[in-house]
């Protein structure tokens, strides 16, 4: 009798469980083609850091920009195949830090409109210096997402498809 009661007890535990649990594990609808592509960061210091990233880190130089004088203004080192560190040098408005994440969308037109669909304010996309499509989000800690999808003519897809 008191095993029955403590498997009746057990049971109805599991039951209850399952449905006061079950909303909060339903899954949460996300938007698709999306994924890491890469980080922001402006350095206090531009030979230094690529000294550091390239022969120590071992990324290579993608594509750089570079101003008037010759000088890089910004960097994309990449990590592997499709994962690259973006490097701009520091400036007053600029600290030293984390700028931006890069997400990588498959389809970045489609993308918007689900994420207006969700409440986020975007703007429309635009062509960026690297030729890609791209727009930005701001999350809810004032951090900058930076959206892009790499059309065939884009820097970043140029150095994707180079890798070896």
């Amino acid at each position: 009798m008191r095993r029955m009661r403590g498997l009746l007890l057990f049971v109805s535990g599991l039951v209850a469980g399952i449905f006061i649990m079950q909303p909060g594990a339903a899954p949460q609808e996300k938007v698709a083609g999306l994924r890491l592509n890469h980080v922001g960061m402006n350095v206090k210091n531009f030979d230094e850091s690529m000294n550091f990233y390239t022969k120590t880190m071992g990324f290579r130089e993608a594509f750089s920009f570079k101003d008037k004088e010759g000088k890089p203004t910004l960097t994309y080192l990449q990590i592997n195949r499709d994962t690259f560190l973006e490097l701009a040098l520091a400036a007053a408005d600029h600290p030293v830090g984390f700028t931006h994440a890069g997400i990588w969308a498959d389809d970045l037109k489609t993308t918007v409109t689900t994420l207006r669909q969700h409440g986020v304010m975007l703007d429309d996309p635009r062509i960026g210096s690297s030729k890609a499509p791209l727009t930005n989000v701001i999350d809810p800690n004032g951090l900058r997402l930076e959206l892009l999808e790499f059309a065939p003519d884009s820097l970043q897809r140029k150095a994707i498809d180079a890798w070896k």
